[in-house]
């Protein structure tokens, strides 16, 4: 399950990539834009939704509570949609006031990035309820059709439309789109089931500690990005946003383990049983880790100019080598948290959102150029990993 979901991942990834490519074919202004926006999108919590629904699928199943999982799984569509309509509604409104921060020329890119928040919400929803299922077959499936879809109705767009970023977003779109028709049908059994009334007490004291929880996670991973659009110009945040890109790459490598891992561990902690899995995925994962970012630092001279312009070469040269180290911790600390949350283990959570706040502090602060804001980063990751590691292993430490 772990190698068919690390296949799917790795090539989806590949795909998504391969949208980068594209910045050859536009300014690097208008590259910067798509990277800013991908930031936006990339900033919806997609981990917390998508793990909230595993848990609570993984939990229905083995306690057979079918008909209550079916009415979360709809309260949460519906939850979704509607704060979804909420934030066109303040779009639309500041328009104006956000293409002038952004520097942004054509709304299109705005208009089309909407209904991706959407889908970008929807997708990790049903991609949890697979999870939950052990369904991985579906959901790798899925996954590869949005990298596909994603290239290719990117590059229709910019290289036969001329859109530039604006088509780079629709390509997103139509990833998206299909990726979700396939996520959504192999799991109409659960949501289709006459839906039963359910503790919302209950449920609510799983939910708030694992959306939390994985919400921090997320909140590293994405955060940089948007500060550097904000902070400097539409080139350096291209050159930016390419690094990022490639140090984030090896996430493609490791998240499939701990996606497998989450599941079986709550359905082994719902069931009463013990499970060792957590060390195999954890090997493997500072293995695979450690690898990509020695990988990236020593092929950088080769792999940022088969990828990006020549312009992009000297910025690569300087940044990458501390991005693509900065990411390791997380990714390490990512099989750790997953651990710990299958668990129910929520004592690490106050921890992780004052993390999450001092973070924000630093990246207020500690933003002069980019490198700082890559070390910062870093030292955000190392924080992560220490204080997973010390309810992992501490005298606090979380039981099996």
């Amino acid at each position: 399950q772990s190698g068919w979901l690390m296949f799917a991942t790795v090539m989806a990834g590949m795909f998504m990539t391969a949208v980068h490519f594209l910045s050859k074919r536009i300014p690097e202004e208008e590259y910067g834009q798509f990277v800013a926006f991908l930031s936006v999108i990339m900033f919806i919590p997609a981990m917390p939704l998508q793990m909230v629904l595993a848990e609570q699928t993984a939990r229905a199943r083995a306690l057979h509570r079918e008909h209550e999982l079916s009415g979360l799984i709809r309260a949460a569509w519906l939850g979704t949609f509607l704060v979804w309509l909420v934030v066109v509604v303040v779009v639309l409104l500041f328009q104006g006031t956000i293409m002038a921060q952004w520097n942004i020329s054509n709304p299109a890119a705005i208009w089309l990035t909407l209904p991706v928040l959407l889908f970008t919400a929807w997708l990790p929803m049903f991609y949890g309820v697979l999870q939950g299922q052990q369904n991985f077959l579906w959901m790798g499936w899925s996954m590869l059709v949005n990298g596909v879809g994603r290239v290719a109705i990117g590059a229709f767009a910019v290289i036969v439309l001329h859109y530039l970023a604006p088509g780079m977003v629709l390509g997103i779109l139509g990833g998206l789109t299909v990726a979700l028709v396939l996520a959504i049908w192999p799991t109409r059994s659960l949501w289709l089931a006459s839906p039963k009334s359910f503790e919302w007490r209950s449920v609510l004291r799983q939910i708030i500690p694992l959306t939390l929880g994985f919400g921090a996670y997320q909140f590293l991973l994405t955060a940089d990005t948007m500060v550097v659009r904000a902070c400097f110009s539409g080139k350096e945040s291209a050159f930016y946003g390419s690094v990022g890109t490639m140090a984030r790459a090896s996430m493609w490598l490791v998240g499939p383990l701990a996606a497998v891992m989450f599941p079986k561990i709550v359905h082994a902690k719902a069931k009463g049983e013990k499970s060792d899995l957590m060390g195999i995925v954890l090997l493997g994962t500072v293995i695979l880790a450690a690898g990509g970012a020695t990988g990236l630092w020593v092929l950088r001279p080769w792999v940022v100019p088969f990828m990006f312009k020549d312009s992009y070469v000297a910025p690569a040269a300087v940044l990458l080598p501390w991005y693509a180290w900065a990411v390791v911790p997380l990714a390490v600390a990512n099989v750790l948290l997953n651990n710990l949350l299958a668990r129910s283990f929520f004592k690490v959570v106050p921890a992780l959102c004052v993390l999450a706040i001092g973070y924000a502090l630093g990246l207020s602060r500690f933003h002069d150029t980019p490198v700082m804001i890559i070390k910062t980063l870093g030292v955000g990751n190392l924080v992560l990993l220490a204080i997973c590691a010390w309810y992992t292993w501490g005298p606090g430490k979380s039981k099996a």
